[in-house]
């Protein structure tokens, strides 16, 4: 029987006014996960001045957010398949609050790493949430449209995460704006609380025991671990790089003040939002040229790959252009999840999306706290040399080369 296109509940409202409903809390909500996300490049300066830090600590802080926020995937999932999302994400955002307003009162590394790592933990659920709530009130020909705006909300995220953070840290500090990032998560957890309408929820999850054992045999399957680690490394090597090294390499290398490498990291936010968009309908129009999914998949994280070499290859006056197109490319790792949902049967669709996606944050986990490991051999975080950047990019660009190489030789293979 073919569901409705919108679900008809007088309580829950109808077209326009449902989605208004559920779009608001749960757009808000990743909008702030975002934010979270890449926040540190931005506020890492001042964030260093008054807690002293070696790069590999700096590293480790701001990548607690992905080791938190990925081990909690699959426990996520079992709770959202037995509770109805919404208060699943409530109470997390609760948790996000809490881990602000300890990050914004930190006076020691450990008190910012117990912090990060609760603001990771109470985000996890943003997107998954907001993802499987409206796979019950919508219909599959609106899903693909109201996923988009979604994501794009997170885009927005990442956007408000450089000039008006920098604003909001000059006029006060980096503490009043984590406080004030607490109070959002608990103002958004009651807006999702109260605004998003109830549903009866009937659970027929795997146990975490069954979803480890799934996520293994999609992980050894030969036509998953040919493809993902490409995916894997192209994406850690952005969300690391972006979230925070970007910010420093800006500040030590190029001798921008925060204001004019908030600008610059503006644009790489600005053309990460465009990929969102766009690389999705691009890769459709591809498609009808002859082209697969698979080769368009790697011909955006080769031009994400040669971006960063020709960026990071020593200082000197970036254009605008180029860091928008670091940004639009530096998505492209994000087809892979199209590339594979293609190669598996339906049913297991689910679990290949969420196995990369695991992947995807540990990996950021640590390339982002490897950089600061490598980058620490020349110095504190102070003021690193450009070679410290350069020896730790260029390790994350090798990473990426070996993913390429691997995903091409998976690829002649398979079609033997």
């Amino acid at each position: 029987m073919n569901r409705p296109e919108w679900t008809a509940d007088p309580a829950a409202g109808t077209g326009a006014a449902l989605l208004l409903r559920l779009f608001l809390p749960f757009g808000l909500g990743y909008f702030l996960s975002y934010l979270f996300r890449m926040v540190n490049a931005v506020i890492a300066p001042a964030l260093l001045q008054d807690i002293s830090m070696t790069p590999g600590q700096i590293g480790l802080v701001s990548g607690a957010y992905l080791l938190c926020f990925a081990a909690f995937q699959l426990p996520l999932g079992l709770l959202l398949d037995r509770y109805e999302p919404r208060r699943v994400l409530a109470v997390l955002l609760l948790v996000a609050a809490a881990g602000a307003g300890l990050f914004a009162q930190a006076q020691d590394v450990m008190q910012l790493l117990l912090g990060r790592g609760l603001i990771g933990l109470g985000v996890s659920a943003c997107l998954m949430a907001a993802f499987k709530t409206y796979s019950h009130w919508f219909s599959v020909q609106r899903l693909p449209l109201i996923n988009g705006l979604q994501l794009t909300a997170g885009g927005l995220g990442g956007l408000a995460a450089t000039r008006p953070v920098e604003l909001v840290v000059d006029l006060y500090d980096w503490r009043f704006l984590f406080w004030g990032l607490a109070v959002c998560c608990v103002l958004v957890s009651l807006l999702v609380f109260w605004l998003v309408p109830r549903h009866a929820v009937e659970p027929h999850g795997e146990s975490l025991g069954q979803q480890l054992q799934g996520t293994w045999s999609i992980m050894t399957d030969p036509r998953f671990y040919t493809r993902a680690p490409a995916s894997m490394l192209a994406q850690s090597a952005f969300a690391a790089i972006q979230g925070l090294w970007l910010g420093l390499w800006l500040r030590d290398v190029e001798g921008l003040s925060t204001a004019a490498l908030s600008q610059q990291l503006l644009l790489v936010a600005l053309g990460m939002s465009l990929g969102f968009l766009s690389l999705g309908w691009l890769a459709e129009r591809l498609q009808h040229q002859g082209f697969t999914p698979g080769q368009i998949c790697a011909g955006g994280m080769t031009v994400f790959l040669l971006l960063q070499l020709l960026i990071f290859s020593g200082p000197g006056l970036t254009p605008d252009w180029l860091w928008c197109a670091l940004g639009f490319f530096g998505t492209s790792g994000t087809l892979m999840f199209a590339v594979l949902s293609q190669l598996f049967p339906r049913h297991k669709t689910g679990r290949v999306n969420t196995s990369l996606n695991l992947m995807i944050f540990l990996g950021a986990f640590l390339m982002q706290w490897g950089i600061g490991l490598i980058a620490g051999l020349w110095g504190e975080v102070e003021h690193l040399p450009i070679e410290a950047y350069q020896a730790a990019f260029g390790f994350c660009a090798l990473l990426q080369l070996m993913g390429l190489l691997w995903f091409l030789r998976g690829r002649a293979l398979m079609a033997r």
